[in-house]
This record gives C-alpha cells, structure tokens and sequence, in this order.
C-alpha cells in the first residue's frame, strides 16, 4: 500500500502570514493536531504543531504576535505519493510526529495521519445502529 491510497485529500494548511491565535483555533477544533504551512505555490515550507504553539507561550510571547512562518517546525517531514505505508511509519516513530504532509512535485496534495494507517490496516468489528 502506498500514501496515495491512504492519504486524505482534502487537506487544511496554513499560510506563511497566519496568526498564532488563528492556528490555535484550528487545532482546538479537534480536528488537527497540526498542519502543514505552504507558500504562495502551495509548497509545504514547514508544519505548524501543538508543541510550536506550547514553545510560543513558554516563551512569553503572545499568539496574536507571531506569525506561521516565525514558530513554524522546518524542513518539513513530507512524503511522495508512491511512498510505502512502511516509510510513512518509519518517519512518524523517528520524528515522532502524528502526520505527515503528502507532496507531488513539492506541491501539497495530501496528509496522513497515524489513524489513517491504522485504518487502512483493520477490518471493522462495529456497525453504527440507528433507530427511530
């Protein structure tokens, strides 16, 4: 299996000119835990994490004073399309990272989390019931 059978495509990134108090938001949507940061072509320049944000409030900065690009994680651990599931796993446990960004010519295409892996591995032993 490869990253492009797995990976979302639909992806939220971030601009280089985003406000820490905006990525903030996101993340606390529950929905991210982290996201990528593109440039004007759509090249993945950095991710932004949890932890990024956390460093940006132990240094005694405000979230409304700093941008993406300032507190942004680089170079970015990305992966190509034709990756192996087994590659993706191997940098997620050495980076220890919870996603990774899909690129095709260094332009954003995807990401895939560890939950999409563990997906793609499993055959579900739950339906969802609904009665009326």
């Amino acid at each position: 299996m490869l990253a492009k059978d797995i990976m979302n495509k639909i992806v939220v990134a971030a601009k280089r000119s985003t406000l820490g108090r905006d990525l903030t938001i996101k993340l606390l949507s529950g929905m991210y835990s982290g996201l990528p940061v593109v440039d004007e072509k759509g090249r993945v320049i950095g991710v932004v994490s949890e932890f990024d944000l956390l460093k940006v409030i132990r240094a005694g900065k405000k979230l409304e004073q700093v941008t993406a690009e300032e507190i942004m994680t680089k170079p970015p651990v990305c992966v190509k399309e034709d990756s192996s599931i087994e590659e993706i796993i191997d940098l997620m446990t050495k980076h220890n990272i919870i996603r990774i960004p899909v690129i095709r010519n260094d332009m954003l295409v995807g990401i895939i989390s560890r939950c999409d892996i563990l997906s793609s591995m499993v055959e579900p032993e739950f339906v969802t019931v609904c009665y009326e």
